[in-house]
């Protein structure tokens, strides 16, 4: 089975469970998390909505991320994946989200953030947040494979079965 599917499947047994509802955040990833996690049968149970916030007007006009954080970090920061997540939480029925924003390559490098540098947010609706950086190897699929299956581990960690 492939990693990405186990995850997806750890995730959503353990959303039933829980009796949780999920909604994503994405950018570089490009909705490839909510169609791993949608492949999913029975995922309307526990998958509330996606949001993929490719540009920064998207990131702002559907999940609320404010442009002067924008501006003074960048688009791949954690203070705007923290924005996107809280974001995601707002416009949602969720009770828990995720966000995703990188550099996926082979372009968009800037000094201090070369290409394979993702942000990650988790976020429980009144209770926690956590934010990450990860720095992935390989080429613009494997950066955005790799992403997926840490967005995934980073779920069920907060869950509390990682």
């Amino acid at each position: 089975m492939d990693k990405l599917t186990e995850l997806s499947e750890q995730l959503a047994k353990l959303l039933l469970q829980q009796q949780k509802q999920l909604a994503v955040a994405e950018s570089c990833t490009g909705g490839w998390l909510a169609k791993c996690l949608t492949d999913i049968v029975g995922s309307s149970q526990w998958f509330e909505r996606g949001f993929v916030t490719y540009s920064n007007a998207a990131k702002q006009e559907m999940l609320g991320v404010r442009p002067k954080t924008l501006l003074r970090d960048g688009a791949v920061s954690e203070a705007v994946v923290h924005e996107m997540a809280i974001g995601a939480l707002a416009h949602s029925q969720a009770d828990i989200a995720v966000a995703i924003s990188g550099i996926a390559g082979p372009g968009g490098a800037v000094p201090g953030k070369p290409v394979g540098t993702v942000c990650f947010s988790w976020a429980v609706k009144d209770v926690s947040h956590h934010q990450d950086t990860r720095h992935f190897e390989g080429d613009r699929e494997a950066v955005r494979r790799q992403s997926v299956a840490c967005a995934l581990q980073g779920l069920l960690d907060v869950l509390g079965k990682g």
